[in-house]
């Protein structure tokens, strides 16, 4: 088992167990990492980003993720605690009644609540709940074939509501609808939602950004359909907040994943890393994971730091099905990379936490009785993560861990984990060739 190996840093409490298996980032490195953190104000730049000051300096905003999480008491409020309440009543009450409730989203919009979903089991629901992202009508076209609109509720999830894939789609619900009263907007830009007429509209702060929307209003078909459940995932966030603040061995871990990342990444040349769930219920994880890692730290180096490349290329998925796609690179390729496994060690009989506990071993040390052709890599730096009980609560507490994460690895590297102007390019673009070309 894994276990033969010493991990080089071990982290543990009643949620999470971690273990980093590598050889080459030793403590040594994490001290003189850590004095180069001091040297650059970690600790008072995570105080700025918890205490709402302006930390996207860019943009000229705070970053308001984590006030979401401090201030929600799982009572009646919603999680920007706007006062909106019969808003929400009415549109709890339009998806109450309603055999069909589609979202339409991309990117933080699509990926968030969409995992919230895959923890739930939908089975028992009387409600078909459909998601449509992306730009091409054919996808609506096929979504709603046997539907009804007389029973198709939609959720329209856009922060700026200007997004042109969820606008395009917008239009062709509302022409397939014909009833504008059955739409409900949930966006940081009302304005918008009101050009189309759209009467039910819950809103966020504009301080929220898209990869961090999921504890935001756009989860709010979680929030409806299994309150216990985001109240967890929500109580799961919180106590990864105060963790980093309280629980020296917590920052710890998580300096240790952000500087060996660094690390890794400019001395190693390992410029990618895959994450791979062993948790059915947490399959898209390595999807979010993916925003949330090359949007906030895919950006130019910084000119003051020592640090030349930034983010990492991440990729991944469910473990078990990755085996049979991609593990043949990742055993006897030629790319250099590292990886974060994602397990249960709910039981360890299982299959699932077998096959996470073997490929840990396999990808870090390799295997002895393996020559000629057969033999395998086995160099590759390994994060397991074993979630004591694969709950909405750890959900919650691990991607909060590995926000705090990106943030420490943003302040290193000397760069702003909330601005998105590669993105915004984009569709500034792609809205002119429209304009040009009669689109």
């Amino acid at each position: 088992m894994i276990e033969e190996k010493s991990p080089t840093c071990i982290f543990e409490n009643k949620r999470v167990s971690f273990k980093s298996y590598s050889d080459e980032f030793t403590p040594d490195l994490y001290k003189e990492f850590d004095l180069k953190a001091e040297n650059l104000g970690l600790d008072s730049k995570i105080n700025d980003l918890f205490y709402g000051k302006k930390v996207n300096h860019t943009e000229n905003k705070a970053a308001l993720h984590p006030k979401y999480r401090s201030q929600y008491t799982s009572l009646f409020d919603t999680p920007s605690n706007k006062n909106q309440e019969s808003v929400l009543l009415d549109s709890y009450d339009l998806c109450s009644t309603a055999k069909n409730i589609i979202t339409i989203g991309i990117g933080g919009s699509f990926e968030g609540p969409k995992m919230l979903l895959e923890n739930i089991n939908l089975e028992n629901e009387d409600t078909n709940i459909i998601f449509i992202t992306g730009s091409d009508s054919n996808e609506f076209k096929l979504k709603t074939k046997k539907l009804e609109p007389k029973n198709t509720i939609f959720l329209v999830s856009s922060k700026s509501f200007t997004t042109v894939e969820t606008i395009s789609i917008l239009e062709d619900a509302i022409s397939w609808s014909g009833e504008i009263n059955r739409f409900i907007a949930i966006t940081a830009n009302r304005q918008e939602a009101q050009k189309y007429n759209i009467k039910n509209i819950l809103e966020f702060d504009q301080e929220i950004g898209g990869r961090y929307s999921i504890w935001s209003e756009i989860s709010i078909l979680m929030y409806w359909l299994n309150k216990d459940g985001f109240d967890a995932f929500m109580a799961g966030g919180k106590q990864a907040d105060i963790d980093l603040i309280k629980e020296e061995s917590y920052l710890k871990f998580v300096k240790n994943l952000a500087y060996s990342d660094i690390w890794f990444h400019n001395y190693k040349n390992k410029n990618s890393r895959v994450v791979l769930s062993y948790i059915w219920n947490f399959r898209s994880f390595a999807d979010y994971i993916q925003q949330l890692e090359m949007e906030s730290l895919g950006k130019q180096a910084s000119k003051n730091s020592e640090f030349k490349k930034t983010g990492q290329i991440i990729f991944g998925g469910y473990g078990p099905t990755a085996q049979h796609s991609y593990f043949q690179l990742l055993h006897q390729g030629t790319q250099d990379m590292s990886a974060d496994i994602i397990a249960t060690n709910e039981d360890k009989k299982s299959l699932a936490y077998a096959q996470a506990i073997t490929q840990s071993k396999l990808l870090s040390e390799g295997a002895n009785d393996l020559e000629g052709q057969e033999k395998i890599n086995g160099n590759m730096p390994i994060n397991l993560f074993l979630i004591n009980k694969p709950g909405l609560h750890e959900l919650g507490y691990l991607i909060a861990t590995w926000e705090h994460r990106v943030y420490i690895t943003a302040i290193m590297l000397g760069i702003n984990p909330f601005d998105q102007f590669g993105v915004s390019a984009g569709k500034i673009f792609t809205k002119k060739y429209l304009e040009e070309n009669g689109g």
